[in-house]
């Protein structure tokens, strides 16, 4: 096992994790390609960086309200980052990194006296999102960001995934290595009825799910509160593999 350096997480229970200094609001346009996104506002029509390299297709349509995190950085090509969208009244992160950094911040919430935090520790072929021991404890944890969402179902993943079905087998060795392992699920959004691995898309994920849960890796799900500016793990959901 091998471990890079990276500043700390600032825990901090269940208060709400601000993740964006300055939101604004637009209209989604269109997505010429997945890095950018055209999006009107206040300014016209603007050229906005996607934070998401998913199809995200049920999400980001004409017309949906948009939220975007404003950089004044000089470097950048882009003012904006998409962030955040609406749909039928809910509002939806769509911050790829968001789902770490909110695992990150919640970790003492899921592994209680845990007293290690590393994240991007490698085991075998991959690198896994966090490495994690309390007294008695040794885990490695897999993260996945949860946009995809069907009349109150939501599901993993939204395109073909062989990176994902990857981590679920080094997630499986390290159960015989003698460590836990788990996989979170982080849904970024609330209220919503229960998560199932997207068969529909990419079968072989939803049956490497379902192999490495019945091989003892731990299978965890959590929405989020969501506000423009943060998102924070929130309360379990109900999960169904088949």
């Amino acid at each position: 096992m091998t471990e890079k350096q990276h500043p700390a997480y600032n825990f901090s229970g269940d208060a709400i994790m601000k993740l964006y200094d300055q939101v604004i609001e637009g209209i989604f346009l269109r997505r010429p390609n997945r890095f950018i996104a055209h999006v009107e506002t206040d300014r016209g029509e603007e050229i906005c960086h996607v934070k998401n390299t998913g199809r995200c297709k049920e999400i980001l349509v004409p017309g949906a309200r948009v939220y975007l995190a404003v950089s004044d950085h000089p470097a950048r090509k882009t003012r904006c980052d998409v962030i955040g969208v609406e749909k039928a009244g809910m509002l939806i992160n769509m911050d790829s990194q968001a789902p770490n950094r909110a695992a990150g911040e919640a970790i003492p919430r899921l592994f209680p006296g845990a007293r290690v935090i590393r994240p991007e520790c490698t085991f075998g072929d991959s690198r896994l999102d966090f490495y994690v021991e309390t007294d008695d404890r040794k885990i490695f944890m897999e993260v996945k960001g949860v946009t995809l969402e069907e009349e109150g179902v939501v599901s993993f993943p939204d395109a073909p995934t062989q990176r994902g079905i990857k981590h679920l087998k080094e997630l499986e060795k390290c159960v015989q290595a003698g460590y836990e392992a788990a996989v979170l699920f982080v849904i970024q959004m609330q209220n919503v009825k229960y998560f199932t691995p997207n068969r529909r898309t990419h079968p072989a994920f939803a049956d490497a799910l379902k192999h490495a849960a019945e091989a003892g890796v731990q299978i965890l799900c959590y929405d989020c509160q969501v506000t423009p500016e943060s998102m924070t793990l929130h309360n379990p959901v109900e999960i169904q593999l088949e």
